[in-house]
């Protein structure tokens, strides 16, 4: 049996999207903890094995799955479907690639830009670096996005699959740092109207409810 450890309006919460959209919600145990949160609610939760007290975390017989990226591949790779891509299948490559995009690239970027820094603050400590070489700021994600979805809906091809509902969801949850260009603008709509957003919704205010939290 898998398990997944999940809290609600969390990095965990694009998981329990993604089971719902793999019609597999039946096939994962799923474990609501308590986190620590930004207001200062929550904290370690025992019940957690994750190290650091965080989720999503996956268990499969013992073994443990950190990181959303990885954890989306497991999935995908376990139970097949559209919404991933096969050792072997074409495209399976260019599915790689996105989900290491994401945790190399884009969650970084999302975090500064959250912050209100950029690129010019990282100069500051590593004069040495070339930074224009070694960083990649918000007009190259735009363009590595806009790229790809030039000649089609969804990040790859016809059809919405795990990495679009993994690199959009940074989008969903702070839309300002959306790029601006029509093509992204749409690319967002479309992966909101695929995934069953009021079903997620409804899980999610009910582990907010079981966990007492506002």
């Amino acid at each position: 049996m898998l398990t997944l450890y999940y809290s609600p309006q969390t990095r965990a919460t694009r998981i329990v999207g993604l089971l719902m959209h793999m019609n597999r919600m039946d096939d994962v145990d799923i474990k609501t903890v308590h986190v620590a949160r930004r207001d200062g609610a929550g904290g370690h939760d025992p019940a957690n094995p994750h190290p650091e007290g965080k989720v999503p975390l996956l268990v499969h017989d013992g073994e443990v799955i950190r990181e959303s990226n990885a954890i989306i591949l497991y999935l995908t790779d376990h139970f097949g479907g559209s919404m991933g891509r096969a050792v072997g299948e074409k495209g399976r490559g260019e599915y790689l690639s996105w989900l290491a995009y994401y945790g190399n690239i884009v969650e970084p970027l999302m975090i500064l830009q959250y912050l209100s820094m950029d690129k010019p603050a990282y100069a500051n400590v590593f004069d040495e670096v070339d930074i224009k070489a070694s960083l990649r700021g918000p007009e190259e994600v735009k363009n590595t996005l806009v790229r790809a979805l030039a000649d089609r809906p969804f990040l790859m091809g016809d059809q919405f699959t795990a990495v679009d509902l993994l690199l959009v969801s940074p989008y969903q949850w702070f839309p300002p740092a959306t790029p601006d260009h029509p093509l992204v603008h749409d690319w967002v709509k479309r992966c909101g109207e695929a995934a069953d957003i009021d079903a997620l919704m409804a899980f999610e205010a009910a582990a907010m409810k079981d966990l007492g939290v506002e």
